[in-house]
């Protein structure tokens, strides 16, 4: 059983570049939940328990992010952020094997692998949460990340489970659509 403690939910709708130029709106929603660690504090092989959060809290997680998404998703990401008494596999536990399956549920398909990040910090640490296009692992153009943060989590006992969509990519991309060729 996963033990919630909170949702929040982080929506950015950008408008310029970096340097003002403005641009196609583009809006980014972020669903993060802040879980307890049922492995916190000890070595384990077995991760299945951690496996199970992904399928369990990621179809609703998945709903609410698109929800408040302005246009139709087009890319995606994923991360964990662990708490000091975890460790980095129990975060990519909650992340790989069975969260991906409801956020390609979620957007009707998705055929690029989903971006991801995990990495240990104390409360309140960002973790830079990738977003690639759902279908095309190449577009440049949709290669992107959301800094993602929540101030009291992780406790050491917790992880932070992130998921994200955009409807759009980055501003006024010029990078190209795909490899250059030589």
């Amino acid at each position: 059983m996963v033990q919630l403690r909170k949702k929040m939910f982080i929506k950015e709708v950008i408008t310029t570049d970096q340097l003002g130029q403005p641009c196609e709106p583009i809006s980014r929603v972020a669903a993060l939940a802040v879980i307890q660690n049922p492995l916190a504090g000890r070595f384990s092989d077995d991760l299945s328990e951690l496996f199970e959060i992904g399928i369990l809290l990621g179809p609703n997680l998945a709903a609410d992010a698109l929800s408040q998404l302005d246009g139709a998703p087009v890319s995606y990401g994923k991360a964990a952020i662990i708490g000091m008494n975890g460790d980095l596999e129990q975060g990519g536990a909650v992340i790989h094997p069975k969260l991906g399956a409801p956020m390609r549920a979620a957007v009707g398909g998705g055929e690029a692998v989903i971006p991801s990040n995990a990495k240990l910090g104390a409360p309140g640490c960002a973790i830079d949460l990738p977003l690639g296009h759902k279908d095309n692992p190449w577009s440049f153009d949709h290669f992107d990340t959301m800094t993602l943060n929540v101030p009291d989590a992780p406790k050491p006992d917790e992880i932070v489970l992130c998921l994200a969509y955009a409807d759009g990519g980055r501003p006024i991309p010029r990078c190209g659509k795909g490899p250059i060729k030589s």
